[in-house]
């Protein structure tokens, strides 16, 4: 599999990334398994979960998605052929939202018991705590990385000024800094004023700050098919992107994926890869046909032409 540069972290990392949110729960262990081993066997081996998957789903507590990829990679063993992220700081069962340094430390430590490895490749911020000083959470995160619990860390739903506080609160103490940020990120546009709270949504302040440390920062992508909403009848968009921009867009994305005869997530995943500078997208699947379409998606070559009309679609 293609892989992209991860920050200033010298690593390289598959161009899709797998999003392992619903394995344990809503996807059984089989399937699981198989989806997980397709990824792999496709070349992949970038992996993301967090302490909270999927607390939410039906019998769902948290830490099942960790709990099941720490089982399949023990039965493969391939731990050392893996690049593992998991997160921290959004309330599950009696932990609060927040990372103040006990609760980092304590969530890590539940992490790697429930993943059954000795070092997370990416541990990020899953959400900002503006009730904790930003230094004390990247104290408390760059203990973890000289303790070789953790190898880089990364942001989740921040906002551009606080990624920028961050960033400097780690160069003038000389702390571990965020290499990347996770961010909801699709192709068509919010309307103005949209809230997904608690997650946060890719604006162009966003993608300005990113564009200024292409050399050193790396953005990621979650929610970037709208579960199934531009290609499923029975999930229209939703409310929070309806409307005359999203009409635009979804013309043109339309026409070049008739132009290349594939669906229009493929060419959405492929509109991210040939991004400058590019983004890497979370991609996530319940079927192995599902896994397929996603992984084609490297297969296609988007023309300068074909981006910049993309780019340029609007109301």
């Amino acid at each position: 599999m293609r892989t992209l540069p991860l920050g200033n972290t010298g690593e390289q990392v598959s161009a899709l990334c797998l999003g392992a949110m619903y394995f344990g729960t809503r996807q059984d262990e089989a399937l699981s398994f198989a989806l997980l081993d397709q990824y792999v066997e496709a070349g992949g081996t970038f992996i993301d979960t967090a302490n909270i998957y999927a607390h939410w789903a039906a019998g769902g507590q948290g830490g099942e998605s960790e709990a099941l990829l720490g089982r399949w990679m023990r039965a493969r063993g391939n731990r050392d052929q893996l690049f593992i992220a998991t997160k921290v700081g959004f309330a599950y069962q009696d932990v609060p939202r927040g990372l103040s340094p006990q609760l980092v430390e304590d969530e890590c430590n539940k992490s790697l018991e429930r993943l059954g490895i000795d070092t997370i490749d990416l541990y990020y911020a899953h959400c900002d705590d503006r009730t904790t000083p930003i230094r004390e959470s990247l104290v408390a995160l760059d203990k973890l990385v000289q303790a070789g619990k953790v190898r880089y860390i990364g942001g989740s739903n921040y906002a551009a000024w606080r990624l920028e506080r961050a960033h400097a609160v780690s160069k003038a103490d000389g702390l571990a800094s965020f290499c990347c940020l996770q961010q909801r990120y699709t192709y068509l546009r919010p309307k103005p004023g949209t809230a997904f709270d608690p997650q946060l949504a890719v604006n162009d302040d966003m993608l300005d700050y990113v564009a200024s440390r292409a050399d050193d920062f790396t953005l990621l992508a979650y929610s970037v098919l709208l579960s199934g909403s531009y290609t499923r009848d029975d999930r229209p968009i939703q409310e929070q992107y309806a409307g005359p921009d999203s009409d635009a867009r979804l013309a043109v994305l339309r026409a070049v994926a008739d132009e290349h005869g594939v669906s229009p997530n493929q060419v959405i995943l492929a509109w991210m890869l040939h991004s400058d500078p590019p983004v890497i997208p979370l991609i996530a699947a319940s079927s192995h046909a599902q896994m397929a379409e996603n992984l084609a998606a490297l297969d296609l070559t988007l023309t300068p032409e074909h981006m910049q009309r993309l780019n340029a679609a609007r109301a």
